[in-house]
């Protein structure tokens, strides 16, 4: 069970270990090698028992360039005591370990990740004995997946995405997409996905609103039809279950906003055969003031 935002942001490297080098690529623009295999290592760095030393996670990736220590910190705040420990933690992992090691820092904070980006220099002014440079990754850097589209072609990507702009003012708009693309993975990784979002939700409405969508979502894995379509692929079922989906999610939208849904506008809505504008009405409803406000400009 994941308790806090701060365990979920590092847990979810646990979960598809890839989606790490995949966000130097996407989100930091660090070239890194394309990984062959991975191992999940223990995180504890104790070296002497009464001073207790642990990494949030840390994973050995094997690439054709060779094997790197991926060691990964989620940090909520400023910690000036970790500017010692993490070069602390890097050089007794690669004495340990006898590879590389790379920290990663993932924050939901802009201000701590332009803090936990600051390099971290011990030695002589201008002649520094060691250096630590930490890849942060944050609500900065890491794109707002607002799409279905893109959420369904890189689902852990999505899920980041969730997880580190669940403090902001975007949350309830980027979870309802997250949620359709979820239904693409099988139903332990939707679940688990799930719970780790959860955890990053600070908003009390988009964190109700998420549990509403989990709560289909499970209803989706459980429903022996869905499981039918799933199974057998068949386009057709497939594109009317979206949208189905779609028009039901942008009136659901709406009902937890509190605002009242017009009998007009609830069957034009589920009369719409046409998934790219039933995306944007979905997208009106997080803002809309109005039921109406769903067709703004449609007409023009």
């Amino acid at each position: 069970m994941v308790g806090s935002s701060r365990e979920a942001l590092h847990r979810v490297f646990q979960k598809d270990p890839a989606l790490l080098t995949r966000a130097f690529q996407k989100v930091l623009r660090v070239p890194f090698p394309e990984p062959r295999d991975f191992a999940v290592l223990n995180a504890d760095v104790t070296e002497i028992e009464p001073v207790e030393r642990r990494v949030d996670t840390l994973m050995r990736v094997e690439t054709d360039d060779g094997a790197y220590l991926l060691v990964v910190e989620a940090q909520g705040k400023k910690d000036e005591r970790k500017r010692g420990s993490w070069p602390y933690y890097l050089a007794y992992l690669c004495e340990k370990y006898r590879c590389e090691p790379v920290l990663v820092v993932i924050t939901q904070n802009s201000t701590t990740a332009r803090w936990a980006a600051q390099p971290i220099r011990r030695g002589l002014p201008g002649w520094e004995s060691l250096t630590v440079r930490p890849l942060v990754i944050g609500p900065d850097n890491v794109p707002v997946i607002a799409s279905e589209r893109d959420a369904e072609r890189d689902v852990p990507l999505a899920v980041l995405s969730a997880m580190t702009h669940g403090r902001g003012a975007q949350a309830a708009a980027i979870l309802e997409r997250l949620a359709f693309a979820l239904r693409t993975v099988d139903g332990e990784s939707a679940a688990v996905f799930g719970q780790l979002v959860e955890s990053c939700l600070a908003d009390s409405r988009a964190k109700e609103i998420w549990r509403d969508l989990m709560s289909e979502i499970r209803y989706f894995f459980n429903n022996p039809v869905a499981e039918k379509v799933r199974e057998e692929g068949r386009v057709e079922g497939r594109e009317e279950g979206r949208l189905e989906d779609r028009a039901g999610m942008t009136l659901r939208i709406l009902e937890w906003r509190a605002i009242p849904v017009p009998d007009a506008v609830r069957e034009r809505v589920l009369g719409c055969s046409d998934l790219d504008q039933l995306e944007v009405w979905a997208h009106r409803a997080v803002t809309a003031e109005r039921a109406e406000d769903l067709f703004a400009g449609d007409d023009a």
